[in-house]
C-alpha cells in the first residue's frame, strides 16, 4: 500500500471496475451484432452474395480466434489499463469504418479488425477480476460483466432497427462504434491498480488481498500452454462456446422456419430469451459465492453449479417434440440463463487455478478454442439443416454438450488446485 495515497475510510469502488467491465462487454457485442440485423438491407445496397457475406462473417471468427491467442499474453506484459484501453479503441475505430465499406472486400477488414481489437474484451475482464475482487466475489463480479453480452444482444435489437431507420444503415455502425470511446475515456480516468487507486479503502484493499498471494511473478506462455488445467478451461470453452453462438445465430431462423414468424413477430420471443439469459449469468456466478460463503470449498462450489447450470441446458433435447412455440421459448430461456451461468463459473476457474500474472494468457487459450468450436459448430449446423431439413442432431449436441464438458473438466482438474508453474 503506497503511503502517499490518503484513502477514505469505506469504499466499494471495486463495483465501479466491475461496472465498466460489464459496459465494455455489452459495447462488444453491439458492434459485433449490428451487421447481422443489417445483413438484408446491406446485401440489397452493397450487392453482395450469400457466400460473400459469409466469407466476411467468418474474417471476423478468424481474427477473434487468432487474436485471443496473443491478446492475453499481451494484457500479461502490459497490464490492462492500457491493453484493453487500446484494444477498445482498435475495434470501436474498426466499427465505425463499416459505415464507410463500399465493398465486400472492405467489409470483410473491418471485420478482421472488429475482431482483433474484440478479442481482448473476455481476457482482459477476467484479468481485472482477478485482480479487483478476493475468489469468493468473482463468480458474482464475472457473472454480473459477463452479462453484458446479453444486455448488448438486446440493445442491438431496439436501437439498430431504429437508428438505422432514421437516419440509415451507416449512422448505427458510426453511434454504436463511437460509444466505445467514451468508454476508453472513462477508463483510463477512472482505473488504476487497487493499490494505487485513492478511492480504495484499506479495509476494501484488504478485502481484495485476503486470498493467500500468488507464488510467481510472471509466467511464460510456453508454460501455461502445456497444463493440464489450462486445457481443462479450454475443452469447456470448445465444447459449450459453439452452443451459445448456435442458439443466437440459429434460433431465430429455427422460429421462423418452425413457426412461421415474421421478424418483426420475433423480436419478443427472442427478448424474452435474451434478457432470461441475463438473469442466468447473474445468478450463475452468485452461485458459487453463497456456495463459498456457507464454508463449501472453491472446487465444490464451483462444480456444483456448473453442474446445475449443464443440467439446465438438457430440456433442450425435448425441444424437437414440442408443439407450442411459447414451450420453446421457455427451453431456450432456460438453456441460455443456464449457458450464461455456466460461462460466469467457467471463466472464474481460471482465476482458481492460475496466479494473476497467467489468468490474461488461459483466458485467451481458452477462449480461441472456443472459437475455433463456434466455427465447426456453426459450419454443422448448415450442413445438417441444408441435408436433413430438421434441427434434430443439432438440438441433442446442444442438450448434452455441458455435462460432456464438466465430466472433462473434472478429469482434468479433479480438484481445483493451483498448476505448478514454477
Amino acid at each position: 500500500m503506497s503511503p502517499t495515497i490518503v484513502r477514505p475510510e469505506r469504499s466499494h469502488f471495486r463495483w465501479t471496475v466491475c461496472a465498466l467491465l460489464f459496459f465494455a462487454t455489452t459495447i462488444s457485442y453491439v458492434d459485433r451484432q449490428v451487421l447481422s440485423l443489417l445483413a438484408k438491407t446491406l446485401e440489397t445496397h452493397i450487392g453482395w452474395t450469400a457466400d460473400q457475406y459469409g466469407n466476411i462473417t467468418s474474417a471476423f471468427a478468424l481474427s477473434y480466434a487468432i487474436g485471443l491467442l496473443g491478446a492475453g499474453r499481451l494484457l500479461d506484459k502490459f497490464g490492462t489499463r492500457v491493453a484493453f484501453a487500446i484494444a477498445v479503441a482498435v475495434w470501436s475505430a474498426a466499427a465505425m469504418m463499416h459505415a464507410w465499406a463500399t465493398t465486400a472486400f472492405t467489409f470483410g477488414i473491418a471485420r478482421v479488425l472488429l475482431g482483433f481489437g474484440e478479442s481482448a474484451n473476455f481476457p482482459a475482464c477476467i484479468k481485472t477480476v482477478a485482480e479487483w475482487f478476493p475468489k469468493r466475489q468473482r463468480g458474482t463480479a464475472t457473472g454480473i460483466f459477463n452479462s453484458g453480452a446479453n444486455i448488448g444482444a438486446v440493445a442491438t435489437i431496439v436501437l439498430v432497427p431504429w437508428l438505422a431507420a432514421n437516419w440509415g444503415w451507416q449512422s448505427a455502425f458510426i453511434a454504436t462504434g463511437a460509444v466505445g470511446f467514451v468508454w476508453v475515456a472513462l477508463w483510463m480516468v477512472l482505473y488504476r491498480q487497487p493499490e494505487l487507486h485513492p478511492k480504495v479503502s484499506a479495509e476494501e484493499l484488504a478485502m481484495i488481498r485476503s486470498d493467500p498471494p500468488d507464488k510467481v511473478e510472471s509466467v511464460a506462455w510456453s508454460k501455461v500452454f502445456p497444463k493440464k488445467e489450462t486445457w481443462a478451461f479450454a475443452l469447456g470453452k470448445f465444447f459449450t462456446d459453439p452452443i451459445w453462438w448456435f442458439f443466437l445465430f440459429w434460433l431465430p431462423k429455427y422460429l421462423q422456419d418452425t413457426y412461421h414468424l415474421s421478424l418483426m413477430d420475433i423480436r419478443i420471443p427472442m427478448l424474452i430469451v435474451y434478457n432470461a439469459s441475463t438473469i442466468g449469468s447473474v445468478g450463475g456466478g452468485w452461485l458459487s459465492g453463497n456456495f463459498i460463503n456457507r464454508g463449501w470449498s472453491v472446487n465444490a462450489a464451483r462444480k456444483t453449479a456448473m453442474l446445475i447450470c449443464a443440467l439446465g441446458v438438457v430440456p433442450v433435447l425435448y425441444a424437437p417434440y414440442a408443439g407450442n412455440m411459447w414451450v420453446v421459448i421457455g427451453i431456450f430461456s432456460l438453456a441460455m440463463a443456464a449457458h450464461q451461468g455456466w460461462s460466469a463459473n467457467l471463466f472464474t476457474t481460471t482465476s482458481d487455478m492460475f496466479p494473476r500474472v497467467a489468468v490474461g494468457s488461459v483466458v485467451g487459450i481458452g477462449a480461441a478454442a472456443g472459437a475455433a468450436g463456434n466455427a465447426l459448430m456453426l459450419k454443422l449446423a448448415g450442413l445438417v439443416v441444408t441435408w436433413t431439413g430438421s434441427y434434430f442432431i443439432l438440438f441433442m449436441i446442444s442438450g448434452s454438450a455441458y455435462i460432456v464438458a464438466l465430466g472433462i473438466f473434472h478429469l482434468l482438474s479433479p480438484r481445483l488446485e493451483q498448476a505448478k508453474l514454477d
